[in-house]
């Protein structure tokens, strides 16, 4: 099976640790399935490691995208990251979680990737969150189009200028969910540097978006507002009630 694409074997649990797998947390349960997966995989078993593959890939895609901004290179990265990841698995010692191990190895190649761009001077003619947004939410109507493209914008304008560590850090808690602690693994700082930036990005971008900056207030689409989220933008408008 390939390394990509294929499927993992379901880790099976003894009967006598089924009821503590049962009572333990959402993420407590991830960390146990991905540690169980990783146990697998070192010990030689391809499917294991395809599903880690499987259950982490859009979410290190949508971190390199939000990132670097093109989608060409989140792509490449997220294909680097992997196959390092599958590399070196056999040194990896646990110590920290695979995912904040693979997630921090995606902020640095994400990092470099765009610290490269801007020294060749070159920069994405349009930005692929940009146009997937207005391409979904305007239902092939040029004017809509026209006017959520300079709404969208605004909204991504906002986030991308936060200092980068900011942003990396409004990505990795707002948009991928890690925990403040996991966050500061991530990118090697305390949890109360992330808990700072946190409070100062929300303040930097609840100034940039408000309302009466804006010509008028709109909602977004219920279907636009899920596209986001799954390819880790943030949601800073309100979002119509369905019909």
């Amino acid at each position: 099976m390939s390394l990509w694409g294929g499927v993992g074997r379901k880790i099976s649990k003894p009967s006598h640790t089924l009821g503590v797998y049962i009572s333990m947390t959402n993420a407590e349960r991830e960390a146990a399935t991905a540690t169980a997966l990783v146990a697998a995989a070192k010990a030689g078993d391809q499917r294991a490691f395809d599903s880690l593959v499987k259950r982490y890939r859009k979410r290190i895609y949508a971190l390199a995208l939000h990132i670097t901004g093109s989608a060409h290179e989140a792509d490449d990265i997220t294909q680097d990251v992997f196959l390092k990841a599958y590399r070196a698995l056999a040194g990896f010692e646990g110590r920290s979680q695979f995912f904040t191990w693979v997630y921090r190895m995606t902020v640095n190649r994400s990092l470099n990737a765009r610290r490269d761009r801007a020294r060749r001077g070159e920069d994405t003619i349009d930005d692929p969150r940009l146009e997937l947004a207005v391409a979904v939410d305007a239902r092939n109507d040029p004017s809509r189009a026209a006017e959520l493209r300079q709404t969208y914008a605004r909204l991504l304008r906002a986030l991308d200028s936060l200092p980068i560590d900011m942003r990396t850090t409004v990505i990795l808690v707002s948009l991928q969910g890690l925990s403040h602690g996991e966050a500061g693994v991530v990118q090697k700082v305390s949890d109360g540097t992330i808990a700072w930036r946190m409070h100062e990005a929300r303040r930097r971008l609840n100034e940039a978006m408000a309302p009466e900056r804006l010509q008028r207030a709109r909602h977004l689409s219920v279907e636009f507002a899920k596209l986001l989220s799954e390819n880790g933008l943030p949601i800073f408008l309100p979002v119509a009630e369905p019909n």
